[in-house]
């Protein structure tokens, strides 16, 4: 039976990544982190955490686990694969476990590759925002070997509540695409139903109270709701980084033929609102844009 995993590494120290592996070291994991902006490891570094020079460090320093949190599929192809990446230096029987959201076909390949070395892929993608990832009640969907998938559940337990393998590679990125077409479609009607409730009048926090409380309730509406109607525009989930999974999401349905014009719009609202400088600002930054078509698109 194999031994319970204890040494563990995390590429990736951005708003996500941090927290999640300072919920790993809370939990009395041995961590080492990795991120190419050095600076950005020293909250973890003070809290008791290792710092690596590479991702390939990782591996070599004989972590049993490596988790990324990073931006995109080229990012974590580098991670993996390039100069001082993982791959270089792993050993038969290493675990790598992808939080990042990528293409699922690309994961699909990534797990191949590393399979020819022994080393086994999970994409995990997750869902629950910053405030999930600190208070470590993460969404966690998981594709890839079962049995891996056993051996760092302790792990994925220790930065999520709700964790599911949904299926063999590739199927955790699938099943994030799908959270990012209901979350899109989902704040496009929060931000409206903010909006005609400014428009007349009502009360937003009272509006919101009453609505979370009936078969309108969601983590938009109770999370960002409060957020858009105080103005406060800072990022949880930056606008830049939905429109990158929103992508994903075309990238995916066109494979399967499938048109998705609810979240198409969605998309096209974050769009303007990265046009109009809101690109780095949370994904409620969508309410400026309806806001602003309100100004315009009715006449007396």
């Amino acid at each position: 039976m194999s031994q319970p995993v204890q040494r563990v590494g995390y590429v990736g120290m951005g708003i996500m990544g941090s927290a999640m592996a300072a919920n790993l070291l809370k939990a009395g994991y041995d961590v080492t982190v990795y991120n190419r902006t050095r600076e950005k490891c020293r909250p973890l570094a003070d809290a008791g955490a290792k710092v690596a020079d590479s991702p390939a460090a990782l591996a070599e320093a004989g972590c049993e686990a490596i988790f990324l949190n990073v931006t995109d599929t080229p990012d974590v192809e580098a991670v993996l694969f390039g100069p001082g990446g993982v791959a270089g230096k792993a050993r038969a029987g290493l675990i790598v476990v992808d939080h990042s959201t990528i293409n699922p076909v690309a994961t699909q390949a990534f797990a191949a590759r590393l399979a020819e070395r022994g080393v086994t892929l999970l994409d995990a993608p997750v869902s629950g925002g910053d405030t999930g990832a600190r208070a470590g009640t993460l969404s966690i969907m998981v594709g890839g070997d079962a049995a891996a998938f056993e051996r760092v559940r302790p792990l994925l337990e220790a930065m999520g509540k709700k964790i599911v393998r949904v299926g063999g590679p590739g199927m955790g990125q699938v099943c994030k695409a799908c959270n990012q077409v209901a979350v899109s479609v989902n704040l496009l009607g929060v931000c409206e139903a903010l909006a005609l409730a400014r428009r007349s009048g009502l009360d937003l926090g009272k509006m919101i109270e009453v609505v979370g409380g009936g078969a309108a309730a969601s983590w938009q509406l109770s999370n960002l709701g409060p957020k858009i109607a105080a103005g406060d525009m800072a990022p949880g989930f930056m606008i830049d980084l939905v429109l990158k999974d929103l992508k994903i999401v075309a990238d995916t349905a066109r494979s399967q033929k499938l048109p998705l014009s609810g979240t198409a719009a969605a998309e096209g609202y974050f769009r303007a609102a990265a046009a109009g400088g809101h690109g780095r600002d949370g994904t409620q930054a969508m309410s400026t844009t309806v806001e602003q078509l309100g100004h315009f698109s009715y006449t007396e």
